[in-house]
């Protein structure tokens, strides 16, 4: 198994603990590119499925809340990305 398919994986389990850099690795993996929008909020824009997911950058920790990470895996469901 990939470190990809492990931490896709580990973002499907929802844990408690999921790191921005975990996502942002996730994310760039499925061909996502990080753009950051006013203060706090990020836009990972995938060019080839002209698609966006659009949340707040953690802080002041890098740990996703429970309700990003929900987000993240239902954006990537509705693209039949998982």
């Amino acid at each position: 198994m990939s470190t990809f398919e492990k931490s896709l994986k580990r973002l499907l389990s929802k844990p408690k603990d999921f790191t921005y850099h975990e996502l942002k690795s996730i994310l760039a993996g499925f061909g996502y590119t990080e753009q950051q929008g006013t203060g706090s909020r990020v836009v990972f824009k995938n060019e080839r499925l002209n698609h966006k997911i659009k949340l707040h950058k953690p802080h002041p920790g890098n740990i996703l809340k429970q309700y990003q990470i929900d987000l993240i895996i239902e954006e990537l469901q509705k693209l039949q990305l998982l």
